[in-house]
């Protein structure tokens, strides 16, 4: 399958890609579903080709964006190697979803028989590690002193089953207001927008990669969902990165986003 673009400050592997950084900047940038790749021991999944295009492999654009916004904010970025139809990074590791059968329509022959011992295979392989790495590059950043805030890095379809979405971007989170929130505001704050708040997917995922690494440890974090059409070429990463950048810069100077605070979460 088709590899995400790779950079040479990267440290990339199976499961996880490293963009470096300033750990001291106080931002860790996240992608989750940034390449469609499938080792080839796995094959094609029984799937064609141009399943590995659509969203139910990864998210276009959303890879470019995020290592476009480490570039400018000098920010460390961890990014998925792997696609999420061979195991999704973005779901707690015992969710009936982490592996799926059917996607959007799309039925999946080479995960029709995955039975534990080939769960927990993927779970090592590709999952764990790529969790392990987010967790070891949140503890680099504390042990600069400074407090990290997490920023994460998704795209979403322009239509969904046959029905246009309106949103030229959305924001998820869960009880931790003090990044989602004035993110939110500054990007309403654009008429030309149309902003989610929590849509079109709720924040609230118990396990999630949210969940895990920032609502866990009493970290200010916010999930960006952009549509794709806004990013699927070069002139559209530049223009939604500077836009992204900008209110990143911005809200990193914030204090309260560099305290650990715990909120808890709607999915407990």
């Amino acid at each position: 399958m088709e590899r995400g673009e790779t950079s040479a400050a990267d440290t990339s592997g199976d499961a996880f890609s490293l963009v470096a950084g300033d750990p001291a900047c106080g931002l860790i940038l996240i992608c989750d579903h940034a390449e469609n790749r499938v080792p080839p021991e796995y094959g094609d999944l029984g799937l064609p080709a141009s399943e590995f295009r659509r969203h139910i492999a990864y998210d276009p654009g959303a890879a470019a964006v995020t290592r476009a916004l480490a570039a400018s904010l000098n920010a460390p970025a961890v990014l998925s190697t792997f696609s999420r139809l061979l195991i999704d990074p973005n779901r707690g590791d015992d969710d009936p979803t982490l592996i799926m059968r059917l996607s959007d329509g799309a039925v999946l022959p080479g995960n029709a028989h995955v039975d534990a011992a080939e769960r927990a295979r993927r779970i090592a392989r590709f999952y764990r590690p790529y969790h392990d790495a987010i967790e070891q590059t949140v503890d680099a950043a504390m042990a600069t002193g400074v407090v990290p805030a997490i920023f994460s890095v998704h795209s979403f379809t322009p239509v969904w089953r046959g029905v246009p979405r309106p949103w030229h971007a959305g924001v998820l989170w869960d009880m931790d207001p003090r990044l989602a929130v004035p993110m939110i505001e500054a990007l309403r704050a654009d008429p030309a927008l149309i902003v989610g708040d929590n849509e079109p997917y709720a924040g609230a995922l118990r396990n999630d990669t949210m969940y895990q690494h920032a609502t866990a440890r009493g970290l200010a974090h916010a999930l960006i969902e952009v549509r794709q059409d806004l990013i699927a070429d070069g002139p559209g990463v530049a223009n939604w990165t500077a836009r992204l950048a900008d209110i990143l810069a911005r809200l990193n100077r914030d204090p309260a986003v560099h305290r650990v605070e715990r909120y808890g979460s709607k999915a407990d």
